[in-house]
């Protein structure tokens, strides 16, 4: 079995909706009717302060925790939470790997294989292609607890991926983690990602989320506030695409041709420089840069504002990240 052939890819498969989900805990309610569809292959940021509630809805997800309401449903199953049928549809990596005394990698692996009734030959030759993919097939007969934290969240996803899960879920996995392994670990779930598989991260390191993720969802005070591609996101919290035109000279007619097309609002009009919001493709901004050298328009510098995941999340809840 090739590794390609280990880990299922996920397209048109695995597929995670939420609905109206709640947790209480007598008066306090933890997750307040949250609704959420992450599609099949997408690499999903689930972010928000401390308290907000991202780690008890995942710990529901996975059926380590009752929902007082609500439901929750992988791909097309109708299975309930916490069954066998929905844990096995489930990857899980908690933020803390625990502990595992006198337990080699292989035997590890062996273990968990066994909880989900797979053959011994397949757990052998799995366990084989996932210690390649994450980098630690030299680590095969080391024990456990002699490795380092950032192999051990790394043996941690390939246990996750042992039953060939359709959704991966991945709780702060970079926490604690020295920047090499933090790199590893961005790298390693990029990788899954391009493979086809759906994941979710909690993380509180915004900056890792906005490199590695193509949708977010932002939690504050058990509420989704916010959830969908990262751009949309921002391009509709800042109202466009704020772009700088530096002009050399022929500002007057800059100014007059920008004015003349939709979807153009001018901000500020400086010396050689003009800031504007535009919610136009790339397309349309290259028209627009061309229409302005035809009105004898001479352009030194053009460039669009990335906008961060950290000045939106701040925007959005106003504190802290978990």
């Amino acid at each position: 079995m090739s590794l390609c052939g280990s880990i299922e890819k996920g397209r048109g498969i695995g597929m995670l909706y939420i609905n109206d989900l709640t947790k209480n805990y007598g008066s306090f309610t933890a997750v307040n009717h949250l609704s959420l569809h992450i599609p099949e292959g997408d690499l999903f940021g689930f972010v928000g302060p401390n308290g907000a509630g991202k780690t008890t809805t995942i710990r529901i997800v996975c059926g380590l925790l009752r929902a007082s309401g609500g439901s929750v449903r992988i791909g097309g199953t109708s299975a309930a939470v916490g069954s066998k049928v929905m844990k096995r549809m489930i990857g899980y990596v908690p933020d803390f790997f625990g502990v595992y005394d006198n337990l080699k990698v292989r035997e590890y692996m062996d273990m968990y294989g066994s909880m989900y009734g797979m053959d011994s030959r397949d757990i052998a030759k799995l366990t084989d292609d996932l210690l390649e993919l994450v980098n630690l097939s030299d680590k095969k007969e080391e024990y456990v607890d002699t490795l380092s934290r950032g192999m051990k969240q790394r043996l941690c996803v390939a246990r996750a991926l042992l039953h060939n899960p359709k959704l991966l879920i991945l709780d702060e996995p970079s926490s604690g983690l020295d920047p090499r392994a933090r790199v590893e670990m961005k790298e390693l779930l990029k990788n899954l990602h391009s493979m086809g598989k759906t994941i979710v991260i909690s993380s509180h390191i915004l900056s890792e989320l906005s490199e590695m993720c193509n949708s977010i969802g932002i939690m504050n005070r058990g509420q989704l506030i916010t959830a969908g591609r990262i751009e949309d996101i921002m391009q509709q919290i800042s109202g466009g695409k704020r772009m700088h035109i530096q002009v050399a000279s022929g500002m007057e007619s800059a100014v007059r041709s920008l004015k003349e097309q939709p979807g153009i609002r001018i901000e500020s009009v400086r010396e050689n420089e003009i800031i504007m919001l535009f919610n136009g493709a790339d397309e349309e901004i290259s028209a627009l840069i061309g229409l302005m050298i035809q009105n004898q328009v001479v352009l030194t510098g053009f460039y669009r504002e990335e906008g961060s995941l950290e000045s939106l999340f701040m925007q959005l809840t106003g504190g802290g990240a978990q």
